[in-house]
């Protein structure tokens, strides 16, 4: 017997049919393994019984190995099995029956196997001059006349001189998509340029100078490449496999855990409502306590001084009841009437010179406002907006491309030379729309405050209770200069986030008492630096004219005294790090530490530089930065 060829089953002697190879390089069909190893299962060679063999090397190979299809040598024996054009049979396979003899301008190299030698489940191009449910499978397609031809109603085609012009190619299904929707002729070549089939209009027109190549070339080149295409493409789907189920898995999680955080937040919160019922609870039963205690000592005394009233009401009626000449009864009921009245000579109790229970609602309005302050504290946490990183992170990476000089960081911590600030001169002009009615703006560079209100037109942005007034544009990236000369009265000058509410009362309102915005204030006396509500002293002297420097790359907020030229650092705001473990404990700055866990929150958003006059006299002007700021742009 004649050695299995290349493409048959070693175990059959038939043409491979689901091809599996194995460790030991030899292919079987899949089914013709399963049958020689029943116990081990088709689809396996692991399990009970003895070690699995190679059937025609005998090699073992391991217990448990999956036996999976080829692919590979699949596609090429549908190929070889006569899907494509001009191949032969493979070794070891029978002939295959020949064609239908194709008329004399057929193209004999690209002609197709004969029908009967295509595959049984490929369906076949029927004739389409056959009658009606009696078509017989075609043998050509012609171009000119979009239609099927079986060998006997080809004939026209062999023999009538006018119809050996057509063009005639192996069956289509689809004859109207080889044709060119353009110019209606036939697609012939392909462009390798732009990967498209073309007629030959199209090749001697748009195409001039591509690379053209007749289509069955092109069509031999792909299929030598489809094997690894076709393997590239099972290795791309067994990933997205993979991802689809780990992004599956990933969902279900992700599902879960917000299940089982929902459940537990309701759990708590739930709790918390219990908690605060129980304190209410206990609240109003002291206040009940209270009031019965102080209300049944106070009700004892009014009994007691209206029963002496009455008892003085009769003695004084019974002894102006007395007869003239009755020296007796008068002498008794004198006496009668002077004990009742020393009866009520001591001291009474009084009111209470306080209600105990009155200080309650003080009590729990500190804890509404506890549970207010750790409600939003927690919830800028959860944000993201409580440390460095996490700040970054909202920020986004462009901010680090900041316009800045490679050294200005270091140099704005420490004094420097006026000029050099002024490379990051911002031009402020304040927004009329902003400005509360109490102030009145000279231009778009003054502001006062005054003691009659100011007939502003309407404004959703105009401040309603804080005599504040913003400028103009809002900064989100980069470094800002600008500077504010303190004329009379006192001021705040800083930044307050562009969103804030500026509807807010007065004392949530104002500049540096609010997680929104952050100030310098002159009080008449001294400077301090306000944020989140809390105070900062300074011991700097006063200097008439204030330089604000913003840092958005560095997350900082800067304010200098300017004097001939120089600058003097009064105090600049920045989260400090982390300290490292083991490091000696410093002295707790509540200030500082109010900035380390909220300041970065105030760079996550755009910030205006904000102005806040306190005093009935107070009085500022936006500096003109002078000389070196002739050639700075205005950056809106």
């Amino acid at each position: 017997m004649d050695s299995p060829g290349p493409f048959s089953c070693p175990i059959c002697l038939e043409p491979l049919r689901e091809p599996v190879t194995l460790p030991c390089g030899h292919n079987f069909c899949l089914a013709c393994l399963g049958a020689l190893w029943p116990h081990r299962g088709v689809g396996g060679a692991g399990g009970p019984g003895s070690t699995a063999r190679c059937p025609l090397c005998q090699e073992p190979f391991p217990d448990g190995l999956q036996l999976r299809k080829n692919h590979t040598l699949a596609e090429l024996l549908q190929l070889r099995l006569g899907s494509g054009p001009g191949k032969g049979p493979a070794p070891g396979l029978a002939p295959e029956p020949s064609a239908p003899s194709a008329p004399p301008n057929a193209p004999e190299p690209s002609a197709p196997c004969a029908p009967e030698s295509w595959p049984a489940t490929e369906e076949l191009v029927r004739c389409d001059a056959c009658p009606e449910g009696a078509a017989l499978p075609a043998a050509f397609s012609c171009l000119s006349c979009l239609a099927s031809f079986c060998p006997a109603h080809l004939g026209p085609h062999e023999r009538s001189p006018a119809l050996r012009g057509h063009r005639l190619v192996p069956p289509l299904r689809r004859l109207e998509e080889s044709l060119c929707p353009r110019h209606l002729r036939p697609l012939e070549r392909y462009c390798r340029a732009e990967r498209v089939c073309l007629c030959e209009a199209c090749a001697v027109q748009e195409h001039r100078g591509h690379e053209l190549v007749p289509l069955e070339q092109e069509r031999a080149l792909q299929e030598a490449e489809q094997p690894k295409v076709l393997s590239a493409v099972e290795d791309r789907m067994d990933e997205l496999g993979a991802g689809i189920a780990q992004s599956r898995r990933t969902v279900a999680l992700i599902k879960s855990a917000a299940v089982a955080e929902r459940e537990r937040v309701n759990r708590l919160f739930a709790e918390a409502e219990v908690t605060l019922q129980r304190f209410q609870a206990e609240v109003l039963g002291f206040i009940e306590e209270g009031e019965t205690t102080m209300l049944g000592r106070s009700q004892g005394d009014l009994r007691r001084q209206e029963e002496q009233r009455s008892r003085l009401s009769r003695a004084r009626h019974n002894l102006s009841q007395v007869p003239e000449a009755d020296s007796v009864g008068f002498l008794q009921e004198l006496l009668a009437l002077r004990l009742a009245l020393e009866e009520g000579c001591g001291p009474g109790s009084g009111p209470p010179r306080e209600l105990s229970f009155t200080k309650s609602s003080q009590a729990v309005q500190t804890v509404k406002e506890l549970l207010a302050a750790a409600c939003a504290s927690q919830w800028e946490e959860l944000q993201g907006l409580g440390s460095d990183e996490d700040g970054l992170q909202k920020m986004g990476p462009e901010a680090e491309a900041d316009f800045q000089d490679p050294d200005s960081t270091g140099r704005l911590e420490s004094e420097a030379p006026r000029d050099y600030f002024l490379k990051f001169a911002y031009i402020v002009d304040l927004d009329s729309d902003t400005a509360d009615k109490f102030l009145q703006l000279f231009g778009t560079k003054g502001v006062k405050r005054v003691l009659c209100p100011i007939n502003y037109p309407e404004s959703p942005t105009r401040f309603t209770h804080c005599e504040q007034v913003l400028g103009e544009g809002a900064l989100d990236r980069g470094t800002y200069y600008w500077e504010v000369e303190i004329i009379e009265g006192w001021v705040s000058m800083g930044v307050m986030a562009e969103d804030f509410s500026p509807q807010e009362p007065y004392d949530r309102g104002r500049l540096g008492r609010n997680a929104h915005s952050c100030c310098l204030q002159w009080n008449g006396r001294s400077f301090s630096v306000w944020f989140h509500g809390l105070e900062a002293p300074l011991p700097q002297p006063f200097s008439p004219t204030v330089g604000i420097c913003l840092e958005y790359a560095d997350r900082a907020l800067a304010f200098y005294a300017v004097r001939d030229g120089k600058m003097n650092l009064l105090r600049r705001l920045k989260a400090s790090r982390p300290r490292r473990s083991g490091a000696p404990a410093l002295p707790i700055d509540p200030f500082q530490s109010r900035v380390d866990s909220h300041f970065m929150g105030l760079f996550t958003r755009r910030l205006k530089p904000a102005f806040f006059l306190e005093s009935v006299d107070a009085h500022l002007q936006i500096g003109p930065l002078k000389k070196s700021s002739i050639s700075v742009l205005k950056r809106r």
